[in-house]
């Protein structure tokens, strides 16, 4: 089973999120199985008490295994000391033994489908934090990151089953504005990912970062609180 679940921020939200009560499904689900957390996973933030607390009970007390892209509030300087490694077809970096950061433009295969992931987002919020503190310029992706998620979709014949990614394309992000009455301006991220959506054969494209859930046109999901399987 694939299961994927929108921002966490850390021990804010996480454990009301993924207890048995609120997701009573993984009581069915083993180390085989999967929760993804479509960015702002924010349990790698300082490893401070809570920071280790939440990644033990993730490993040592919930059944699945939990693997997450990246979203804009984390600390990229603390998650880059991870150690990369080959898994599923794509890089990974290792957390412990059962939670996985899925990185930025790789395309993973679980289960038997084929998973395009690319974490990053700009944030809103940007005047009220703090460079290397509570806002690294990470949040946005390299020109190497942008051209390694194109080579691996020509890798794959532009075909994928899943899009996970953090933010959304321009298009997407329209309509969000219009259901949500908000402006959000768009940026680098919005139109490359508007360039992948109309060139890309995919079933789903799910999402986060806009703190919503909704079904957008051309199977594409704003996803939060909601608990999907894929």
């Amino acid at each position: 089973m694939i299961w994927v679940t929108g921002d966490v921020h850390g021990a804010d939200r996480i454990g009301e999120r993924l207890n048995t009560r609120n997701f009573p499904q993984q009581k069915q689900m083993t180390k085989e199985d999967f929760v993804i957390v479509a960015g702002d996973f924010g349990l790698i933030w300082n490893l401070d008490a809570a920071d280790r607390f939440w990644l033990k009970w993730l490993h040592k007390t919930k059944p699945f295994t939990t693997l997450f892209i990246d979203g804009n509030h984390e600390n990229f300087d603390l998650l880059s000391t991870f150690p990369e490694e080959e898994w599923n077809g794509g890089k990974v970096r290792r957390i412990n033994d059962s939670v996985l950061h899925l990185m930025r433009g790789h395309v993973f295969e679980l289960e038997g489908k084929r998973i395009f992931t690319f974490g990053g987002a700009a944030s809103h919020d940007r005047e009220h934090r703090k460079e290397g503190v509570s806002w690294w310029a990470e949040e946005m992706p390299s020109e190497a990151e942008y051209a390694e998620g194109l080579r691996n979709l020509e890798g794959c014949n532009w075909e994928v089953d899943v899009v996970l990614t953090h933010t959304c394309s321009y298009s997407a992000l329209q309509w969000i504005s219009a259901e949500l009455a908000t402006e959000v301006k768009p940026d680098a991220m919005h139109e490359y990912f508007q360039n992948i959506q109309q060139r890309l054969s995919f079933k789903r494209w799910l999402f986060g970062h806009y703190h919503a859930d909704m079904k957008l046109p051309e199977a594409q999901r704003l996803i939060y609180r909601d608990l999907v399987r894929i």
